[in-house]
């Protein structure tokens, strides 16, 4: 069984996804690659590396959906972009997962046509990963949709708390619901809903969540709209260049300063590690009937391989088929 990787959706399409991509299969013998896109481009960056050619395979795609297309018009219009032929590959068994670095709202669009949503799940949701002082936690939706029901906010809660397991390496993740304060009687009438949802469940709630709740890392997982998620997630990406613009600005004042920067590098390279979004490679997409993950625009060969080596864990995980048997056997307590 292979990966799919879409080869076509970078800032720097297809140099960094054959780089990510061959980065992976060196370190990585549990899943081959299929690499979809223009197969002149992708045979010549191949060319420049040495590589078990017999575990990446090359499949054609003659168009390309760019950031500046409008997804649903893209999507009906080229059937022959990178991003359908993949997702045509998952949907067929060809591949696994699905790891693409191309236009978010058409892989989101794409994967409900080709791949449909998991059975009882309404809407999907992407997930990022926010660095803590414990280490990371999850958060979504930041994106997929802007709006969010109580029903989808508690099916995010559902999905969160199985990917941060598979994430973390645990079981029984514990998840919060954001809001404007702890107090369980503030916020609004969609998420005392989604509470009273959440708390019939066996799920291991643990409140109500403020903004700077994500940072202490009060919770494995943070369930919100897409709307206030991607609002989180835009902010979160412009911390670590501020910081370290400021840190470059102070710590070259003068001579005594620059020497105690040169001993705390260390420390400066921890933060810097923590906040580098190439670590965790992309955001997954829950809620659909395969394993996708979308990286950044700017994914560097290091992006894409750490978003194939993600999209490995969640098939060997089974977040779909967990996510699939807990959304149904969950219905019974709502229910009952």
């Amino acid at each position: 069984m292979k990966l799919v990787l879409d080869a076509m959706g970078s800032d720097h399409a297809p140099m960094n996804e054959v780089g990510g991509g061959v980065k992976y299969v060196k370190e990585f013998d549990d899943y081959d690659l299929l690499v979809v896109g223009d197969q002149t481009q992708i045979e010549a960056e191949l060319a420049k590396y040495d590589y078990p050619a017999d575990r990446i395979e090359v499949q054609h795609a003659s168009e390309v959906i760019t950031m500046v297309e409008k997804p649903a018009e893209a999507i009906r219009r080229k059937r022959d972009s990178s991003i359908v032929v993949s997702l045509n590959a998952v949907r067929e068994g060809r591949g696994a997962a699905f790891v693409s670095a191309g236009n978010t709202g058409a892989v989101v669009g794409a994967a409900l046509i080709y791949l449909k949503r998991i059975k009882a799940v309404r809407r999907p949701g992407l997930v990022a990963i926010f660095p803590t002082i414990k280490g990371a936690s999850v958060v979504l939706d930041v994106g997929a949709f802007t709006s969010a029901t109580s029903v989808n906010l508690y099916q995010y809660a559902v999905m969160g708390q199985i990917y941060a397991d598979c994430l973390f390496g645990k079981e029984g993740s514990t998840v919060g619901l954001m809001s404007v304060g702890e107090e369980e009687e503030k916020g609004h009438e969609e998420i005392f809903a989604a509470r009273q949802m959440i708390t019939s469940t066996p799920l291991n709630y643990v409140g109500h969540m403020e903004g700077g709740d994500i940072l202490r890392g009060k919770a494995d997982c943070f369930v919100t709209d897409g709307f206030t998620g991607n609002a989180l997630l835009k902010f979160a990406e412009s911390v670590p260049k501020m910081v370290f613009q400021a840190l470059r600005e102070e710590l070259t004042r003068n001579f005594r300063v620059k020497v105690g920067a040169w001993f705390a590098k260390p420390a400066f390279e921890v933060f810097r590690k923590a906040w580098d979004y190439a670590e965790y490679g992309g955001a997954p997409l829950l809620g659909v009937n395969g394993s996708v993950l979308i990286g950044h625009g700017k994914s560097s060969p290091k992006a894409i391989r750490s978003a194939l080596l993600a999209a490995s864990r969640m098939v060997s995980f089974g977040v779909v088929e967990k996510t699939e048997q807990n959304i149904e056997s969950f219905e019974q307590y709502l229910n009952g």
